[in-house]
Order: structure tokens, then C-alpha cells, then sequence
């Protein structure tokens, strides 16, 4: 009896330790979306839909109060300021552009937008569109309970045209992650969002196709250099408001972030577009745990296989992607792939379009071992890829603070009340001295008002370290003023290298 005693003692103490381990571990690292997903999922089963009828209640009813409403606020440009910049949505929309689709109104005081979000755990973490919350002063997220909370940026991404917003919440209810590789071609789902101001609107329709790119993303922003489009088309009708809303399946998962719809008047035409959540849930768990995306590189030019292109390089088969040219010490460089390769699967997922294979590189980081199978001299090999980021080494991309600040020769702090409501200014950081670096290379003086960091709205002197803390770029464009001028902007941007 004492040995059974002792036994049973000597387990809680293990399991005790195990437990105080995995706590210790826990504060390390953030939980990954999907770690945080199954801690809430495990013993709820989302309902499937039974028998012969169609019925989208219990995916409604499931979605519905995860899909929130963002309304975002926007300072009006003086006309000495630079606009907010090209609109790259305008010839996607026809005329009214990107303003009317997600329901920006201008006017005497400040723009006001309205699009649409997805809380993805239970703490508050949510999920839209970059372009619903760019160049915002401020962001609010309304819940479906109408309970409202001021939403702070974590990270953006404009090459995929995500971000992850967090409000301060805890026990909220949220979508669990489908796997957008099992979404098929002729599948019910439903577009969930506030179109035109009406909240919790749901629209139904049939996924029309996959790995569209339509040429939207980063068009006419400096800001997008490698920009990842696959597109899940539907036609469930999408309108202004909708952007950055759930798109899910009948069993209410989320499947993709809907962000673009085809049209020439700004209203819902029939074709509607949503980011993969494979996808999404890959970029917010990189914002989540390093504040930048860590952007994977197969350092390869590709094109589809066309039936012309099969002819002219005699290729027997116009599956896969073709390999025109190979980046030196690139990732394909070192593990061998060849121009003129033909590359049919990447991580053991069939690749027949340039946006295919984007895909399922834009879903791994730098370090990662893929398999990679090309077709060469009509012969298939199997071939080990180690990917890189964009500098071609396989470090992990987070710039902390003080290594910019450093390289800008700045330090910041906030603006004073006094400043605030002499400029008529929310906020904003002031530079309070410059020792060399590139901000004195470029003409800055200490004094130089900062209102925006890479056409990011700031207003304290922390959200300006966050902005530089998360670049992935080189380039920095800081605009402002300096307060024996007020009325004359200007815009410095120059590369810290």
C-alpha cells in the first residue's frame, strides 16, 4: 500500500514539474494562432451540414459573432501635404476606387472608413486587410454585441494585403482555420462581413476557382516589392465594407479573408476574391512572434507552362511551372534546380501556375527544407531546397529598435500637449537630437516634427520605434514638418545602407 502511495506521489510531482515546464516554455514563445485555436477547439466540434438540403444556419451562427466591424479614421490632407497616395485599386474598381469600396467618406474633417475583421483567438487578435487600416490615426473594432474597443497594429503585411490588429478582450468567440488546399472548386461558403455599413451581413455562394492572380496587390505601391496573389474566387456577393471579412466554409471554418471584388461601378458584380488562409494564418503567426513576415525565397523566374511554351522547349506535359532563370546563390542555386527545369510539386502539393507555387513558398520561412520535385529531360528528381530571405542567408528577419535608431542617428520623443493643440495634431514624435547617421547625411534637424514613418500615421514615440522595430525594407520615408513652418510638409525617404 505504501509502494502504490508513493507511486501515485511521485506521478503528481511529475506531472506537477511537466506542467511548470511547459509554463516556463509557454512565456518564451508566443502560442502560434493555431496552438491558441485548439486550446479553445478541443472539445467543441463545429456542426456539419446533414442530409440532402442545403442549410447555412449553423455556419452562420457560428461566424457571425467572430466577423467584427473596423471603422478607421484618417487626417485630411492639407494642401501643402502629399495625398495619401496612388490608389491601386482604381482601375480594379472602375472609377469610384478604392475609397468607395470600403466605404471611406471625405468631407470637411476627418476620413472616415469602414471594412471588416476576423477574430482569430479568444484574447483578441484579429485579422483584415492592410489596405482597411492603412494610413489610419485610429482604428476601432465593433463587436457583434456592439461592445466597442480601440485596436492597436501588431504588424502589416502589403505583399499579401493582411495585417493583425489586437484589442484588449478576453473570452471573445472566434473562427477556427479550415485548410484551404481541401477547398474544392464548386463548394458552398459564405462571405461573411459589414458591407455598406450593415453589420453582420451574410451572403452565400460557390468557390468558382482557385489560385487566381489578378494583378491587384502592390500595383502602384512602392511599398509592395514582392507581392503573393492566390485568390480564392467565389461568387458570393462581396461589396464595400466587406473587405477584410471571413469567407467560410458549411461547417463555419474560415477558409480565406475576402479583400478585392471585380467591378466597374464599386459594387458586387459577380466575382469576388479572398486571401488562402493557409496564407493568413502563416503571416500572423510571423507578426505575431517576430512583428515582420519572414519572407521565404526560392531565388528562381518562373512562368506557367503553355501549350506554346511546351512546343518551343519541347516539353512533353504542360503541368508544373518552368524555371527561366536562376538567381545566383539563391536557394534553387545551391540545391541544384536548373534553368529550364520544370518544377511539378513543392512540399508534396502539385504546382501548375506561377501563383500556385508562390503560394506554398509565401507558407514557409527562411531555413526551411522543402522537397521540391521538377521534371528534367523528361525525367522526374526529387530535389532538397534549404530556402533564403531576400539577403540570401537564412537568418530570421527582426530588426529590434535601437539597431535603426542607431543607423538613423535619432532619438525621438513625444510631442507635448502644448504641440499637440498648437499644430492641431493627435499626436505625433518630434526628433530631440541627431548624432550623424543618415538622418543627417539627408538634411534633417533636431526639432523635425514626425507624423508619418513609411506612410504610417504615428502618434507617439513608441508606435514610431514599433513601425522601424517591424521593417523588412531598407528604405525609410519620414514625413513631417518642422514647427517654425507648420504649413510646409516634407518627405524624406533614403535607404539605411
Amino acid at each position: 500500500m505504501k509502494k502504490i502511495g508513493l507511486f501515485m506521489l511521485t506521478a503528481l510531482v511529475g506531472g506537477l514539474v511537466a506542467v511548470g515546464a511547459y509554463k516556463l516554455l509557454e512565456k518564451d514563445a508566443p502560442l502560434s494562432f493555431e496552438e491558441k485555436q485548439k486550446v479553445s477547439y478541443a472539445s467543441i466540434k463545429p456542426p456539419v451540414v446533414d442530409g440532402g438540403f442545403i442549410d447555412f444556419t449553423q455556419a452562420a451562427a457560428i461566424a457571425t459573432p467572430a466577423v467584427v466591424h473596423i471603422k478607421t479614421t484618417y487626417e485630411q490632407p492639407t494642401a501643402e501635404s502629399s495625398p495619401r497616395g496612388a490608389d491601386p485599386f482604381r482601375d480594379f474598381f472602375g472609377d469610384r476606387g478604392l475609397e468607395d469600396f470600403f466605404g471611406e467618406r471625405r468631407g470637411r474633417g476627418p476620413a472616415i472608413g469602414s471594412g471588416s475583421g476576423v477574430i482569430i483567438s479568444n484574447d483578441g487578435y484579429i485579422v483584415t486587410n492592410n489596405h482597411v487600416i492603412k494610413d489610419a490615426s485610429k482604428i476601432d473594432v465593433v463587436l457583434n454585441d456592439k461592445r466597442s474597443y480601440s485596436a492597436k497594429v501588431i504588424g502589416s503585411d502589403p505583399n499579401t494585403d493582411l495585417a493583425l490588429l489586437k484589442i484588449s478582450e478576453k473570452n471573445l468567440p472566434f473562427l477556427a482555420y479550415a485548410n484551404s488546399d481541401e477547398v474544392k472548386v464548386g463548394e458552398w461558403v459564405l462571405a461573411v462581413g459589414n458591407p455598406f455599413n450593415l453589420t453582420s451581413t451574410v451572403t452565400a455562394g460557390i468557390v468558382s476557382a482557385k489560385g487566381r492572380n489578378i494583378n491587384i496587390i502592390g500595383s502602384e505601391d512602392p511599398g509592395v516589392k514582392f507581392p503573393i496573389e492566390s485568390f480564392i474566387q467565389t461568387d458570393a456577393a462581396v461589396n464595400p465594407g466587406n473587405s477584410g471579412g471571413a469567407l467560410i466554409n458549411t461547417r463555419g471554418e474560415l477558409i480565406g479573408i475576402n479583400t478585392a471584388i471585380a467591378s466597374q461601378t464599386g459594387s458586387y458584380a459577380g466575382y469576388s476574391f479572398a486571401v488562402p488562409v493557409n496564407i493568413a494564418k502563416k503571416i500572423m503567426n510571423d507578426l505575431l512572434e517576430f512583428g515582420a513576415v519572414q519572407r521565404a525565397f526560392l531565388g528562381v523566374t518562373i512562368s506557367d507552362v503553355t501549350a506554346a511554351l511546351a512546343e518551343e522547349k519541347s516539353i512533353k506535359s504542360t503541368k508544373g511551372v518552368y524555371v527561366q532563370a536562376i538567381a545566383e546563390n539563391g536557394a534553387a542555386d545551391g540545391a541544384g534546380i536548373k534553368e529550364g527545369d520544370v518544377i511539378r510539386k513543392v512540399n508534396g502539393v502539385e504546382v501548375n501556375t506561377v501563383s500556385e507555387l508562390q503560394e506554398q513558398i509565401s507558407r514557409q520561412r527562411p531555413g526551411d527544407n522543402i522537397p521540391v520535385l521538377i521534371v528534367r529531360d523528361d525525367k522526374e528528381k526529387m530535389i532538397t531546397v534549404t530556402l533564403k530571405n531576400e539577403d540570401k542567408t537564412y537568418a530570421a528577419v527582426k530588426r529590434v529598435p535601437s539597431e535603426v535608431l542607431n543607423t538613423l542617428g535619432a532619438t525621438f520623443e513625444n510631442l507635448t500637449a502644448t504641440d499637440k493643440k498648437s499644430f492641431k495634431l493627435q499626436g505625433g514624435v518630434k526628433i530631440a537630437g541627431i548624432t550623424g547617421g543618415k538622418l543627417q547625411q539627408n538634411g534633417i534637424k533636431p526639432g523635425f516634427i514626425v507624423t508619418k514613418i513609411d506612410n504610417k500615421p504615428v502618434l507617439t514615440k513608441e508606435e514610431a520605434e514599433n513601425i522601424l522595430a517591424a521593417k523588412t525594407s531598407n528604405t525609410i520615408t519620414l514625413e513631417g514638418f518642422y514647427p517654425q513652418n507648420p504649413s510646409s510638409r516634407y518627405i524624406f525617404s533614403f535607404n539605411t545602407k
